[in-house]
């Protein structure tokens, strides 16, 4: 009996010494369910000492005895035979009558890594040799729970894909994991009684929601690829003292500092119109929101969340900002969770393994606010699948008196609503439960760490995106169109092109926008390429002689 081991498992196969290998390996691949060259196997784990067909030997000439294991591999004409095992596994994790569904890019590579914590060996606590392992060094799972307590700071979410990895990590490999989507609804088609509120039953009733933390975020960090977004987006409050908000457009990465970490890079602000007032935003309808969203396309870009400020100057000649968002008061009002449940639901997370096709969001928000040092202070935060859910069935209101608590609605005969609970700790210590009229919104929040570290140059194209708030043809600055003057002169017109907004509002002035246009893509793809030759392609464009003939 010879055991051989595959990603499936472990399977035995019986053969006789003077068995020649060929006729071994079709036993393998009958056992397996493999076609023909479909699979390696190796004597050893690390795939060396190959067993090939064409070895016209017996198993006891290559020393092939009885409890021996073998290790089996599928292989891929078109990639690593890793990635073949990956695909393969994720593709068997999709639920039962789950639609095909194609995930984002970070999503896709994710699932092909291995994930897991490789540890060196301890000097003092390993007694085997470096090839072994022991429990003091054997790799750990990517949601271990005391590695991420460790970290500094400590991680108190793990990542998504490393929640999917706990749910898939048992013996049948995810075989039943299905992320099912909340619903506050009443189910339709139930014929045994008359629609609500004239009649309900256990059928069509959704059930109770006990609010919990969520144990894992869908993006882990968000980071601002340089630091005149930000300014440039605070400019406003600054001239004004009036809120703001704008749309973050960037792309998903990898974040390495946590296992299987996604993070979300912020490339430029675009603000749409509104009406801020210093207590106040109001979201105007936006007429350019579908040009917006093809030009960042075209520059590689999506939208992935929304900043707004909460700034109130405390001392104009320090330059100092009020400290008001605190664990003595809140850290998101019950409005602002609402809002970002909306968001959140706008642009769902595509998932395999949901029978919906989606789950939960990577649409994040931030927060201009003031420090504890009284300057200002980027926070990132998600709402949890359950407060997207209340959200979209329009289940929670704001309080009006008390920012820092939502209420979950009565049933009334327009609108039957479950009833919804947290768990809280009374003054005994005795953990109770709760009805959430009203609701602590800390049971709906998610921390999502930010930085804003320039890791790449200044003057992106992306940046571009910011102008687009404003229809002038230019900023107000007129150090602007100064300098693009000189850079005309001096034929030098590329760099300051692509850290301007020129093309950008060129092409958004257009009515309609049109992108197809030779003279609109051309804009977009010089700040994308930064080509020379396209540079004086569009310097003869109509749209380019209309600016050549404002700066003169």
């Amino acid at each position: 009996i010879i055991r051989v081991q595959s990603p499936e498992g472990v399977k035995r196969i019986t053969a006789t010494k003077r068995e020649t290998v060929a006729t071994f390996l079709k036993k393998v691949a009958k056992e397996f369910g493999f076609r023909n060259n479909g699979f390696s196997v190796y004597t050893n784990r690390n795939r060396t000492g190959e067993i090939t067909a064409s070895q016209n030997k017996s198993l006891n000439l290559l020393k092939i005895k009885h409890g021996d294991m073998l290790f089996l591999y599928p292989s891929s004409p078109a990639g690593s035979s890793s990635e073949t095992m990956d695909t393969s596994v994720s593709q068997g994790l999709r639920p039962v009558g789950a639609p095909q569904v194609v995930e984002d890019e970070i999503d896709q590579y994710l699932i092909k890594q291995d994930g897991k914590i490789y540890r060196n060996r301890d000097q003092q606590l390993c007694r085997h040799g470096p090839l072994g392992k022991c429990v003091h060094c054997v790799p750990l799972e990517p949601f271990d729970e005391d590695y991420l307590n460790h970290l500094e700071p400590p991680v108190k979410h793990m990542s998504f894909h490393a929640y999917i990895r706990k749910l898939t990590g048992g013996a049948d490999k995810g075989k039943f994991v299905a992320l099912e989507n909340i619903s506050c609804k009443i189910k339709s088609g139930c014929e045994g009684h008359p629609p609500w509120p004239e009649g309900i039953c256990t059928k069509c009733q959704p059930s109770a929601i006990t609010l919990n933390r969520q144990k894992y975020r869908h993006v882990d960090n968000i980071m601002f690829e340089n630091h005149t977004i930000a300014d440039r987006f605070l400019d406003f409050w600054r001239k004004t003292g009036n809120q703001h908000l704008g749309y973050l457009y960037g792309r998903y990465t990898e974040h390495k500092d946590i296992p299987l970490g996604i993070r979300a890079e912020v490339a430029a602000i675009y603000e749409p119109p509104q009406i801020g007032t210093q207590n106040s935003l109001e979201i105007l309808e936006d007429p350019k929101a579908e040009v917006v969203d093809e030009i960042a396309a075209k520059l590689g870009l999506r939208k992935v969340g929304w900043i707004f400020t909460d700034l109130v100057s405390e001392d104009t000649r320090k330059g100092t900002v009020r400290y008001s968002r605190n664990k003595d008061t809140y850290y998101l009002s019950a409005e602002e969770c609402i809002t970002a449940g909306n968001f959140q639901n706008q642009q769902p997370n595509i998932c395999r393994l949901s029978p919906d096709g989606h789950f939960g969001s990577k649409f994040v928000t931030v927060v201009a606010t003031g420090g504890p040092d009284n300057q200002v202070h980027f926070e990132g935060y998600q709402v949890s699948n359950q407060c997207m859910a209340l959200v979209r069935d329009e289940c929670l209101l704001p309080c009006r008196d008390a920012p820092e608590l939502g209420y979950a609605k009565e049933s009334s005969s327009e609108q039957y609503v479950p009833d919804v609970f947290y768990k809280d700790i009374d003054k005994f210590g005795n953990e109770i439960t709760q009805l959430a009229r009203p609701l602590p919104v800390e049971y709906l929040i998610i921390d999502v760490s930010i930085c804003c570290t320039c890791f790449l140059a200044a003057g992106d194209v992306v940046c571009l995106l910011a102008a687009i708030k404003n229809p002038a043809p230019f900023s107000d600055s007129a150090d602007q169109v100064a300098n693009l003057a000189m850079a005309l002169r001096a034929g030098n017109i590329l760099k300051n092109i692509s850290e301007s907004e020129i093309p950008v509002v060129a092409i958004t002035r257009s009515e309609p926008p049109n992108l197809s246009e030779a003279s609109d893509f051309l804009a977009v793809q010089l700040c994308l390429t930064k080509n020379e030759e396209l540079a004086q392609t569009w310097k003869k464009s109509e749209q380019w002689a209309t600016i050549e003939q404002l700066c003169s």
